[in-house]
């Protein structure tokens, strides 16, 4: 192979992750209620075997052939029983990457309150709704807490081979997990971390 057919073979090329990693679409409800602008988060259904009870925006995993926005906008349909054209994106915010191998890409959308009222929610994976003011979140500061990510090789692992017999310092990470509290609600973890960079966009502080 040439310098010419590898160079024809990147010059198009879509960049994406080195080893398995998996996509997901995830949307940021804007929704104008009573109490003003507010965000749309929803609870997972009981039922679920992936973090059932816990609160989290619409979003999934991407299927083939979709787009990572039109793959938010369906999931969304999907669990609120909304249609396409009722969701106005606004843009695309930033992607959150997990350390276990998956990203969050987050979209603001802006939903009409007409719309949520009359929705028909997928009780097979959304337990219920809620909204929180912006005003409220943007004068709340999240309780913040800290989680150390540390590799665990495999017993077996060659350092010999690596010139590393006696074992090698890998690199750690930090995690930071925030939590914010709105009436009987908790709002923690990824959802908190979209929640508390969102807020910080608004505010300009991004």
């Amino acid at each position: 192979m040439d310098i010419n057919t590898i160079e024809e073979k990147i010059k198009d090329r879509r960049p994406g992750f080195v080893g398995q990693h998996t996509s997901f679409g995830v949307m940021v409800l804007l929704v104008d209620t009573k109490k003003g602008p507010s965000l749309l988060y929803e609870v997972r259904a009981k039922t679920l075997s992936r973090q059932p009870g816990e609160v989290c925006f619409p979003g999934g995993q991407r299927e083939k052939g979709e787009t990572l926005e039109q793959c938010a906008v369906r999931e969304t349909c999907e669990e609120l029983g909304l249609e396409p054209a009722m969701i106005r994106v606004a843009g695309k915010l930033d992607t959150l990457h997990a350390h276990a191998n998956f990203s969050l890409y987050c979209y603001l959308g802006i939903v009409e309150q007409e719309n949520i009222v009359a929705s028909k929610i997928n009780h097979d994976e959304v337990e219920e709704i809620f909204t929180v003011p912006l005003e409220v979140l943007l004068d709340t500061k999240p309780e913040i807490h800290y989680m150390q990510v540390r590799p665990y090789p495999e017993e077996d692992f060659p350092y010999d081979k690596i010139d590393f017999a006696g074992g090698y310092k890998w690199r750690t990470g930090t995690l930071e997990v925030p939590i914010y509290t709105y009436e009987d609600k908790v709002i923690w973890g990824m959802t908190a971390r979209i929640t508390d960079n969102f807020m910080r966009i608004i505010k300009g502080e991004d």
